[in-house]
C-alpha cells in the first residue's frame, strides 16, 4: 500500500486560529495537537479541532498544497471550510 500524505487544517473554535500542516499519519498528529504532547503553536493557541484535510500520493504535493493554503488569505480559506461545515460540534 502506497503511503499516504495528509494536509489538514485544525481550529481553535468557530472563526478563531487556523494551523495547516502535512503528515503521513493524520490520527496520530490531530491526537498530539489534541494531547498538547508537542509544545508550539497549536499548544499555546488550543488548535486541536480538525476542521479539513486532504490526501495526496507524496510528501511533495502535500508539501506544495500546504505552501498554497498558507498563502490563502483568511477569508478564502474560511470560504473553502464552509461546505463541510467544520463549525457544527465545535
Amino acid at each position: 500500500m502506497d503511503k499516504q500524505f495528509c494536509v489538514y487544517i485544525l481550529a481553535s473554535k468557530r472563526n478563531g486560529t487556523l494551523y495547516i500542516g502535512v503528515t503521513s499519519q493524520l490520527a496520530t498528529r490531530v491526537w498530539q495537537h489534541q494531547s498538547k504532547v508537542v509544545e508550539g503553536f497549536s499548544a499555546k493557541y488550543g488548535v486541536d479541532k480538525l476542521v479539513y484535510y486532504e490526501a495526496h500520493g507524496c510528501a511533495e504535493r502535500a508539501i506544495v498544497r500546504e505552501k498554497q493554503l498558507k498563502q490563502w488569505r483568511r477569508a478564502w480559506k474560511m470560504t473553502k471550510l464552509r461546505p463541510f461545515r467544520p463549525w457544527a460540534s465545535a
